[in-house]
Protein backbone atom coordinates (compact mmCIF):
# COMPACT_ATOMS: atom_id res chain seq x y z
CA UNK A 1 0.00 0.00 0.00
CA UNK A 2 3.09 2.36 0.49
CA UNK A 3 2.98 3.22 -3.61
CA UNK A 4 -0.73 4.26 -3.60
CA UNK A 5 -0.11 6.50 -0.45
CA UNK A 6 2.95 7.80 -2.62
CA UNK A 7 0.72 8.41 -5.38
CA UNK A 8 -1.64 10.09 -3.61
CA UNK A 9 0.97 12.07 -1.81
CA UNK A 10 2.35 13.46 -5.09
CA UNK A 11 -1.50 14.16 -6.84
CA UNK A 12 -2.11 16.58 -3.42
CA UNK A 13 1.18 18.33 -3.97
CA UNK A 14 1.22 18.64 -7.28
CA UNK A 15 -2.33 19.61 -7.85
CA UNK A 16 -3.33 22.63 -5.67
CA UNK A 17 -7.24 21.74 -5.29
CA UNK A 18 -7.85 17.95 -5.69
CA UNK A 19 -10.52 16.07 -5.38
CA UNK A 20 -11.02 11.96 -5.19
CA UNK A 21 -14.36 11.40 -6.20
CA UNK A 22 -16.65 8.52 -7.85
CA UNK A 23 -16.61 9.35 -11.65
CA UNK A 24 -15.41 12.42 -13.62
CA UNK A 25 -16.25 15.89 -13.40
CA UNK A 26 -17.54 15.65 -16.48
CA UNK A 27 -19.74 11.97 -15.38
CA UNK A 28 -19.83 12.08 -12.03
CA UNK A 29 -21.32 8.86 -11.17
CA UNK A 30 -22.97 9.80 -7.41
CA UNK A 31 -24.85 12.29 -6.40
CA UNK A 32 -22.25 13.27 -3.34
CA UNK A 33 -19.43 13.91 -5.78
CA UNK A 34 -21.53 15.48 -8.07
CA UNK A 35 -22.36 18.06 -5.48
CA UNK A 36 -18.98 19.18 -4.56
CA UNK A 37 -17.93 19.39 -8.73
CA UNK A 38 -21.26 21.78 -8.68
CA UNK A 39 -19.56 23.71 -5.66
CA UNK A 40 -16.06 24.34 -7.04
CA UNK A 41 -17.37 24.48 -10.77
CA UNK A 42 -19.79 27.43 -9.67
CA UNK A 43 -16.83 29.14 -7.80
CA UNK A 44 -14.81 28.77 -10.70
CA UNK A 45 -11.94 26.89 -8.99
CA UNK A 46 -9.75 24.86 -11.17
CA UNK A 47 -9.19 21.22 -9.73
CA UNK A 48 -8.12 18.07 -10.79
CA UNK A 49 -9.98 14.70 -10.26
CA UNK A 50 -9.21 10.94 -9.57
CA UNK A 51 -12.37 8.74 -10.37
CA UNK A 52 -12.10 5.80 -7.42
CA UNK A 53 -14.31 3.87 -9.67
CA UNK A 54 -11.30 3.09 -12.22
CA UNK A 55 -9.18 2.02 -9.56
CA UNK A 56 -10.21 -0.41 -6.34
CA UNK A 57 -6.44 0.61 -4.66
CA UNK A 58 -6.95 4.16 -4.75
CA UNK A 59 -10.24 3.72 -3.42
CA UNK A 60 -9.28 1.80 -0.28
CA UNK A 61 -5.92 3.73 -0.33
CA UNK A 62 -7.30 7.19 -0.10
CA UNK A 63 -9.76 6.14 2.55
CA UNK A 64 -6.74 4.47 4.66
CA UNK A 65 -4.93 7.92 3.65
CA UNK A 66 -7.34 10.81 5.05
CA UNK A 67 -8.74 8.13 7.67
CA UNK A 68 -11.66 9.06 6.31
CA UNK A 69 -14.40 6.81 5.18
CA UNK A 70 -16.26 8.28 2.78
CA UNK A 71 -15.87 9.51 -1.14
CA UNK A 72 -16.03 12.28 -2.44
CA UNK A 73 -12.66 13.71 -0.62
CA UNK A 74 -11.37 17.00 -1.29
CA UNK A 75 -7.43 18.12 -0.70
CA UNK A 76 -6.55 22.17 -0.81
CA UNK A 77 -2.61 22.72 -1.14
CA UNK A 78 -2.21 19.21 0.44
CA UNK A 79 -4.57 19.68 3.32
CA UNK A 80 -7.62 17.33 3.42
CA UNK A 81 -10.56 19.34 3.80
CA UNK A 82 -13.47 16.84 3.46
CA UNK A 83 -16.49 15.18 1.96
CA UNK A 84 -19.43 16.25 0.21
CA UNK A 85 -21.20 17.44 3.80
CA UNK A 86 -18.51 19.85 4.66
CA UNK A 87 -17.85 20.90 1.70
CA UNK A 88 -21.56 22.14 1.10
CA UNK A 89 -21.48 23.17 4.57
CA UNK A 90 -18.10 25.79 3.76
CA UNK A 91 -19.23 27.04 0.87
CA UNK A 92 -23.07 28.19 2.33
CA UNK A 93 -21.04 29.81 4.99
CA UNK A 94 -18.72 31.21 2.97
CA UNK A 95 -15.93 29.57 4.75
CA UNK A 96 -14.48 27.75 1.55
CA UNK A 97 -13.88 31.05 -0.26
CA UNK A 98 -11.94 32.28 2.89
CA UNK A 99 -10.04 28.99 2.90
CA UNK A 100 -8.99 28.99 -0.89
CA UNK A 101 -8.43 32.55 -0.68
CA UNK A 102 -6.00 32.14 2.11
CA UNK A 103 -4.34 29.52 0.51
CA UNK A 104 -3.55 31.55 -2.87
CA UNK A 105 -6.27 29.52 -4.64
CA UNK A 106 -8.02 32.34 -7.25
CA UNK A 107 -11.70 31.91 -7.76
CA UNK A 108 -13.74 33.31 -10.24
CA UNK A 109 -17.41 32.78 -8.91
CA UNK A 110 -19.94 32.27 -11.66
CA UNK A 111 -23.00 34.68 -11.44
Amino acid sequence: MANIAERIQSEITENPVMLYMKGTAMFPQCGFSARVVQILSHMGVPFATANVLEDPELRDGIKQFSNWPTIPQLYVKGEFVGGCDIVTEMFQSGELATMLAEKGIKTEAKA
